[in-house]
């Protein structure tokens, strides 16, 4: 049905030539949303229905215009005319369409010509290249051939002028031409080529009877046996040869003659080092037999010293050595790891007191144990320490049973899975202990008195409490009958020496029970680099403790460098005396050999690079020099010290152990590291600070450790405003930087409440009965309902548009200035304004009504939580987030 009039029937997009026939006229069609074709075919088939619809009502006004032709002259013109004016939209539409369609197609045979023009102009343009190229390489080839032909003329001349000087200089010599021989020379080569001939027929004959010979002697007989055949072509041939091709001859025989000397003499450098390396064999091999003499069927075992600061562990080390390195350490407190060596003759005398009870067999050559410091600051001491050790003495206090630096090495042990015996030291603490010098422990508590014994049971109790709460079963070392399952409790006392032989006769016997396969000694060597450190009289030396192997004086080394391996050869191996410790400075025992387990001072040259932790590799061969240096190195990856390049204090230490201890302190601390060294202080070190400080002056800083700082340098550092700390303890260098910067940080925070950077969240009411001044300055009294209100606290009121008061500069309470005030509290407040321009009046811009609001913005508000973080409270940091919002803070 068609559509009624006034209404608007719906068309799809897709219209058929069918359905456009049955469209309305009035009807509206969406042409927008047609492609192109669609568009085409939807203006064709409207095109033919438009034409038919004309046709047929031209057919049916045909009659109708003859009768009226006579009274109507004209009537088509009206009706055009009626046409133009009633358009419908569906023809508007269409007709848009297709100016759009014609614009676009004009538009794209415009660009279309534009493209083949512009590919027009390119190709003329690449075929004048083209030709130009060509051009060019034809000029080129001409010149290269001209050039040739000239070259090839030249070379022509040169020979033409060099044979004719060959000739004519053969012409002058005395040479070998038919009709012109010298009859001396004659008969000398007829001697010399019988004499040939007959050292020919002697190697052949002695050849018959030799089965086998040496490669080299062939090559000889091949080289003396070819000679006669190229006499006899000579022979053959002089006859038929001019004077150029006899020059050509004596040429060649003259390079034959070179070539037999350069063989001969490589022949004689191959048995050169054929020989050399016969003698290197075999002085290996003496070498390798002695040392299989004096090597021992097992190797000393490593014994480590652990446990907390102050229990003892120098001091019983001190007892058994019979020496006081204790004392002479800065504090008394162990500031890097040592190694002492004892002998079998030592322990055998050390432990004679307890030969019958134990009836010890000795089979181990000695004992190498090491002192780690127990401070806090030295856990990557300790733990070097135990990664090397095959046992390990527990050092506790009596007195205070498991401390935190205790529990800490018993973690580390039970990591290594490395046994261990507990030395409970300090029993002559127990009330009224009968002291007896160096007596075993049993014999020494038989007679004490009871009250003695009960504490010492008390306290031992306790400390097997402590140690079962470490998951750990112990008990006293007489009573253990299963040293895997249980742990032995050893009394002893540094002081008197009593324990000392229990202590030494239960560590051999454990030590030889447990390990003894893991004690037989092996070639392959195992060394660790202990410390870097200045030897008088020996420059840069490294304490190693050497667990497998040996070392030769002489042994090409390979280290593990702060900058690269390092190659370099030992000049000496210094042994401290018998039980001495490394550290302690006494005359060195210099040894060509040195086998585990040991502790030795290596010197060489080029060893300040050195890194402690890192492990030894011996190299005497070249060709296996670059595969050991990469192999070495990579342990550097393992090695992270704390440094960062931009900005951070410089540490100075006397060993890399200390310095190690140093940078983790530091690094826990956040303090940045910018640079590090070893040794004495000089003024070179300082000028690298003085980098820092146009960066940053809080760390114009040099903390040196255990070292001198040169008189110049100091002098200069005061000069620059550089600071050094100088200390022999190591955490008294801790004190005193961690000093310096609250100080800093106290003045810093006070510099930034003047200047009312730092601003505290506020809020105050007026009190209206304490106004005593009502402008420039306001003086009156308020309470603080909430926050803090501190000297320089920029006021301003809300309830007038965030009208800025001004800033407090002064604080009263009970008329007494203080520089806070706290939530509750009535304060005297006095506020200035921010300028003379901005002056306000009370109760003419502002009344009681109005509360007072602390001013923060992102800057305060940033450096509020940097520098006071730790101080805000709960409360503080609500009202800041009520403030921020406020203030529309982001």
């Amino acid at each position: 049905m068609p559509a009624q009039k006034g209404k608007k029937a719906k068309v799809t997009k897709k219209v058929s030539k069918k359905q456009v026939n049955k469209v309305p006229h009035g009807e509206k069609i969406n042409y927008d949303d047609m492609d192109e074709e669609e568009l085409l075919k939807q203006l064709a088939a409207e095109n033919e229905a438009r034409e038919a619809a004309r046709k047929k009502e031209e057919e049916e006004k045909k009659p109708e215009e003859k009768k009226e032709e006579k009274t109507e002259p004209e009537p088509k013109k009206e009706v055009k005319k009626v046409v133009k004016k009633k358009i419908s939209p569906a023809e508007l539409a269409r007709k848009k369409a297709l100016e759009k369609l014609k614009k676009d197609k004009e538009e794209e045979e415009r660009l279309q010509k534009e493209e083949e023009e512009r590919e027009k102009a390119e190709a003329e343009a690449l075929r004048k290249y083209k030709e130009e190229e060509e051009k060019r390489k034809i000029e080129e080839e001409k010149r290269k051939a001209e050039e040739k032909l000239k070259k090839k003329e030249n070379r022509k001349k040169l020979l033409e002028n060099e044979k004719e000087k060959r000739r004519l200089k053969y012409l002058a010599s005395n040479s070998h031409v038919i009709g012109l021989e010298n009859p001396e020379l004659v008969a000398q080569e007829r001697e010399e080529k019988e004499l040939e001939e007959k050292k020919i027929d002697d190697m052949k004959e002695k050849k018959k009877y030799q089965k086998k010979k040496p490669k080299t002697q062939k090559q000889e007989e091949e080289v003396v046996t070819e000679e006669p055949q190229e006499e006899e072509i000579k022979e053959e041939d002089m006859e038929n040869m001019d004077w150029e091709q006899m020059m050509d001859l004596e040429e060649q025989k003259e390079q034959d003659i070179k070539n037999k000397q350069e063989q001969k003499k490589r022949i004689e450098e191959e048995r050169a080092a054929e020989k050399k390396r016969k003698e290197e064999e075999e002085k290996l091999k003496k070498e390798q037999e002695e040392m299989e003499k004096i090597k021992p069927k097992y190797r000393s075992p490593i014994c480590c010293v652990l446990g907390h600061v102050d229990t003892g562990k120098t001091k019983i080390l001190d007892r058994m050595r019979r020496t006081n390195v204790q004392r002479g350490e800065a504090g008394g407190i162990t500031q890097q790891i040592g190694s002492t060596f004892f002998p079998l003759d030592s322990i055998e005398k050390m432990t004679e007191k307890m030969k019958d009870k134990t009836k010890l067999k000795f089979k181990i050559p000695g004992l190498l144990v090491m002192d780690t410091p127990g401070h806090e600051a030295f856990n990557n001491l300790r733990s070097r320490g135990t990664s090397l050790c095959d046992i390990a003495v527990l050092v506790v206090d009596l007195m205070h049973g498991l401390e935190p630096q205790t529990i800490e090495s018993i973690n580390l042990l039970k990591q290594k899975n490395t046994p261990f015996v507990v030395a409970l030291n300090k029993i002559d603490r127990c009330y009224q202990w009968k002291e007896t010098d160096g007596m075993p422990f049993k014999e020494t508590f038989a007679k004490q008195n009871e009250d003695t014994k009960q504490e010492f049971e008390n306290r031992l109790k306790s400390t097997i409490a402590d140690f079962a709460a470490q998951g750990i079963n112990a008990c006293l070392y007489y009573d253990n009958k299963d040293i895997k399952e249980y742990v032995s409790l050893v009394p002893t006392s540094a002081i008197t020496g009593e324990g000392i032989p229990d202590l030494v006769a239960v560590l051999i016997a454990m030590t030889q029970r447990l390990m003894l396969e893991k004690l037989t000694p092996t070639d392959s060597l195992q060394a660790t680099i202990m410390e870097v450190k200045t030897t008088e009289g020996h420059g840069t030396t490294i304490d190693v403790i050497l667990v497998n192997g040996f070392l030769k004086r002489g042994d090409r080394i390979v280290v593990c460098g702060m900058n690269g391996p390092i190659v370099t050869q030992i000049r000496a191996l210094l042994l401290p005396q018998p039980m001495k410790d490394l550290r302690v400075k006494t005359p060195y025992i210099v040894q060509d050999v040195v086998c585990a387990a040991q502790g030795v001072k290596i010197s060489a040259q080029d060893l300040d690079g050195a890194i402690a932790g890192s492990s030894i590799a011996v190299c005497n061969n070249d060709e296996e020099l670059e595969e050991v240096k990469k192999e070495v190195q990579s342990e550097f990856e393992k090695f992270q010290v704390s440094v960062s390049e931009k900005e951070g204090v410089f540490v100075q230490a006397s060993s890399l152990g200390s310095l190690e201890a140093l940078l983790k302190f530091l690094k826990d601390s956040k303090i940045p590291v910018s640079g590090v060294g070893l040794g004495p202080i000089f003024k070179k070190d300082v000028m690298k600070t003085l980098i820092m400080k146009e960066k940053n002056p809080d760390y114009a800083i040099i903390m040196a450790f255990d070292v001198t700082v040169d008189k110049e340098a100091r002098d200069y550092a005061a000069e620059e405003g550089i600071l050094i700390f100088t200390a022999n303890i190591i955490y008294h260098l801790f004190d005193q930087f961690t000093e310096h910067m609250k100080k800093l940080e106290e003045q810093k925070r006070i510099a930034a409440e003047n200047a009312g950077i730092v601003v505290w969240p506020c809020i105050a009411e007026i009190l209206p009965q304490y106004v005593f001044n009502d402008r420039n300055p306001i003086i009156c009294g308020v309470k603080v309902l909430e926050g803090t209100m501190k000297i320089g606290c920029p006021i301003t009121l809300p309830s007038r548009n965030n009208m800025d008061l001004g800033r407090v500069t002064g604080i009263e309470l009970n008329n007494k200035p203080v520089e806070v005030g706290k939530t509750g509290e009535e304060v005297c407040i006095k506020i200035e304004p921010f300028s003379p321009s901005s002056v306000f009046t009370y109760k003419k811009h502002f009344d009681s009504k109005d509360k007072l609001y602390s001013r923060i913005s992102r800057e305060s508000l940033d450096l509020l939580k940097l520098r006071y973080g730790k101080e805000l409270t709960q409360d503080d940091i609500q009202l800041l987030v009520r403030l921020k919002k406020m203030f529309n803070i982001f």
